[in-house]
């Protein structure tokens, strides 16, 4: 029974530590959440290339959300297989003739504990992919506006170089048609 009232408190402390892990990847899931909103904003403003990362970035988004989802799950087998242990100490401080059915509860209730913390973990990982991506896409994103603001400058300065030719053909094209009046007159002038 000592032993049992031990592992108890072993789960116990695991789940509380585990909970305190899912609260950290939660923050953490919220700083990029925010980070994801300002990025929203910067995209909003690029052009050209910019629109394919659009649909880039709702599918790291889709991911998050999915990630969250399944952190959310884990939490919730968290609390399942916490209240069970809880019940299952009792249980055993009632019962003491119950003790080896209790002990097999147990033992599945560390199986879901297991079960729960790989979920956890796999959300974790995710969550760390979906950042790396996002990080990834900043850098494709920044880059991308970039190019698009060289390609602004060169619209300007080929738009310049335009206007200098049409202004340079206008006057060949006066200076011409001054030519030809000056030599159909000189041409009507002889006899």
């Amino acid at each position: 029974m000592i032993h049992a009232g031990y592992d108890s408190c072993d789960e116990a402390k695991k789940i509380q530590s585990l909970q305190l892990q899912v609260d950290e990847a939660e923050d953490r899931e919220q700083a990029v959440q925010r980070e994801l909103d300002t990025e929203r904003e910067l995209r909003d403003k690029a052009e050209g290339d910019v629109a394919s990362l659009n649909r880039r970035i709702q599918l790291v988004e889709e991911e998050l959300d999915r990630a969250q989802e399944r952190l959310a799950t884990a939490l919730q087998k968290l609390e399942e297989a916490e209240k069970a242990a809880d019940e299952s100490e009792r249980g055993m401080k009632v019962i003491e003739n119950r003790a080896m059915k209790d002990e097999e509860k147990m033992e599945i209730q560390e199986m879901q504990l297991k079960e729960a913390k790989h979920i956890a973990e796999e959300a974790d990982r995710k969550y760390e992919e979906v950042a790396r991506k996002l990080v990834i896409l900043e850098g494709e994103l920044e880059r991308a506006e970039e190019r698009a603001e060289i390609s602004e400058l060169k619209c300007a300065d080929l738009e310049e170089e335009l206007k200098n030719v049409t202004n340079n053909l206008k006057s060949l094209e006066a200076q011409s048609d001054k030519n030809l009046r000056r030599g159909l007159w000189l041409n009507w002038k002889r006899p």
